[in-house]
């Protein structure tokens, strides 16, 4: 046993050196004395995280305007997104395969680049500055992409529509639409989670209320964004299929211009959150240091572990988070021993805020690894079921619907669904669990995945109809292209469970010091399930082509067999599903110290002072 006073000395030494240290920064203890006090009382209002949970800002007045922006960002992005592949089949003359692989990259890149947003966000720039920047850059790249195309790419004028062809484009041409799409890709990408993450910040999780509408604003978040794409994937679509291209860029310039300015406009009004540094080398430093006390007995049930005093934790701007007894090695690196007298260092020392930050994210993990197969699911919609719709009959009267035009039906049932989850499933859940979300976010999540399964059945179904419709001799089967309703819109009401249910999981259940990145892996989630669906045609084609054998999905469907192909991705997600299910068991959440607690706290310590 080490004395009580040998041991507040200790911790007196890990704090000093812990401030000295990056990426584990300390706040001091005697600079939250009087001088704390004094601010409070002077700003009437409890500071929490970095920002003043007052009536002053925040709320829905700034939480609204996060929405329009997202509406306009996405209709923006989509606007670019929905018709690319046409451009570079059309304007830049490559064929399907290079043109569908540029696309695929030019996605993942988007989706990848959101964690990179949600790093800065998190540990330098702060939610704000984030988004701030991001939409910037998204700006200049829409604005470079409109002139590309109006001075190098579409000559002669008109052209990119269904006949006219358009002339080589130049080097330099080629070399400034690139950089801007991709510019366009880095600015959406880094600015989608931040967004999300600055607009949960602007409800207070101390308070019941709020709370509530913390989650409800995710629902409108994933409303908007459909709202935007909605648009594009209508109007805009129209426009740039009939050749009109740099006019539907520089609407998506002008819907990014107008969603800056509304973003700025609420500037005075948002809570703000301090970054709290970079959270890789305090990961690190857990695992260092578990690993250097391989042999260390962690006491029973945590008592004992290193934590600082008072109620800031040891990451700046962040809550401490309370002890949990899963990954127990990790506990060694809070677990205090005689070396930590002489030498108290970070890389041997770490508190329990620390310790189970890195246990967040370990047990975040196996849950959103489990979302990748339903991205597979997801993902389908931009590739196979617009290929699978284009064999089909799309013919009203002498007007032919565009096959991609379909996903129009998932914009409605995410938009329906919406509203029915929150004005009806939610209350009559509420009422049978207890729960006022009516449901967990772990609940809806797999609800998503079991809709999913029931989408890619409905895909195989209507595949199956439309092979035995096909005519000899003929392309395209005779069966209506509107058989694919069903697989749309259960795919839209799977997002509504799925993907809402994620930005509800990740953000609530990631540290303070990491909630743009829990935002983020939703995102990232997409991506990946971008990249699985490629490997899996791959893989698919190469067992399914040997011989003779033209393979499920070869260029002539009416030969193949795309049902097989949906009807695996649906065994694939049974099986996903199943480890979803263990895993969602095994998950515990995390347990933050509460208001309540840390006023507790701090009234006691200001009778110790009065005394």
């Amino acid at each position: 046993m080490v004395p009580l006073n040998t041991t507040n000395e200790i911790a007196l030494q890990v704090r000093q050196e812990t401030n000295r240290v990056g990426g584990s920064e300390a706040v001091n203890r005697d600079w939250h004395g009087n001088e704390e006090k004094k601010k409070k009382k002077m700003m009437g209002a409890f500071q929490f995280q970095g920002f003043i949970t007052g009536n002053a800002t925040g709320g829905w007045k700034s939480a609204s305007l996060l929405l329009a922006n997202q509406g306009l960002a996405t209709l923006a992005f989509f606007g670019v997104g929905v018709n690319l592949v046409l451009f570079l089949t059309r304007v830049l003359s490559q064929d399907n395969a290079n043109a569908a692989n540029s696309v695929s990259k030019w996605t993942g890149t988007v989706y990848l680049c959101s964690l990179i947003g949600a790093f800065l966000s998190d540990s330098y720039w702060g939610r704000y500055l984030t988004c701030a920047i991001f939409q910037v850059i998204l700006v200049l790249g829409l604005l470079l992409l409109s002139l590309s195309s109006w001075l190098f790419l579409i000559e002669p004028k008109g052209c990119g529509d269904r006949t006219t062809l358009c002339s080589p484009s130049s080097s330099v041409g080629l070399g400034v639409f690139y950089s801007s799409i991709y510019l366009v890709a880095f600015g959406y990408g880094g600015h989608q989670p931040t967004l999300a993450t600055l607009g949960a910040d602007q409800f207070d999780e101390t308070n019941p209320r709020e709370m509530n509408s913390k989650t409800v604003f995710f629902s409108y978040f994933y409303f908007a964004l459909n709202l935007g794409s909605l648009f594009s994937n209508t109007i805009l679509v129209y426009f740039e299929d009939s050749g009109k291209w740099t006019l539907g860029f520089l609407v998506s310039t002008g819907s990014a211009i107008i969603a800056l300015v509304i973003f700025l406009c609420g500037s005075s009004g948002y809570r703000h959150i301090k970054p709290c540094g970079n959270p890789l080398p305090r990961v690190a430093q857990v695992f260092v240091a578990a690993f250097r006390k391989w042999d260390v007995v962690v006491p029973e049930n945590g008592d004992g572990l290193y934590e600082l005093e008072g109620s800031e934790s040891a990451i700046k701007g962040s809550r401490k988070i309370l002890h949990s007894n899963e990954i127990e090695f990790l506990d060694k690196a809070a677990t205090m021993i005689e070396a930590d007298m002489v030498d108290p260092n970070p890389w041997r020392l770490c508190t329990v805020t620390q310790v189970e930050e890195a246990k967040c994210v370990i047990k975040m993990l196996p849950i959103w690894l489990c979302t990748i197969i339903y991205s597979v699911i997801f993902t389908q919609m931009a590739s196979l079921f617009v290929e699978q719709g284009d064999v089909m009959n799309r013919k009203i009267g002498n007007f032919e619907i565009p096959a991609a035009s379909m996903s129009a039906f998932d914009i409605f049932s995410v938009l329906l669904c919406t509203g029915i989850y929150r004005q009806i499933l939610v209350p009559i859940s509420g009422k049978l669990t207890g729960n006022p979300k009516g449901m967990s976010e772990l609940q809806r999540m797999g609800i998503g995945l079991i809709i999913g399964i029931a989408a890619m059945i409905a895909a195989g179904l209507t595949e199956l109809g439309r092979l035995r419709r096909v005519s000899p001799n003929e392309e395209a089967s005779s069966l209506s292209i509107f058989w694919q309703t069903p697989q749309y819109v259960l795919v839209g009401a799977s997002e509504v469970f799925m993907y809402v249910g994620q930005l509800e999981f990740f953000n609530g259940q990631a540290p303070d010091g990491i909630k743009s990145l829990g935002s983020s892996l939703c995102m990232a989630s997409i991506s990946l399930g971008n990249y699985v669906s490629s490997l899996l045609v791959n893989i698919v084609m190469g067992v399914t082509t040997r011989g003779d054998n033209p393979g499920w999905i070869p260029e002539d469907l009416n030969t193949g067999h795309l049902d097989r192909f949906y009807f695996l991705i649906a065994v694939l997600t049974v099986i996903d599903f199943v480890i979803y299910v263990f895993c969602a068991k095994w998950y515990k959440s995390i347990n933050l110290e509460s208001f309540e607690k840390k006023k507790d706290q701090e009234d006691g310590h200001a009778v110790d002072e009065g005394k």
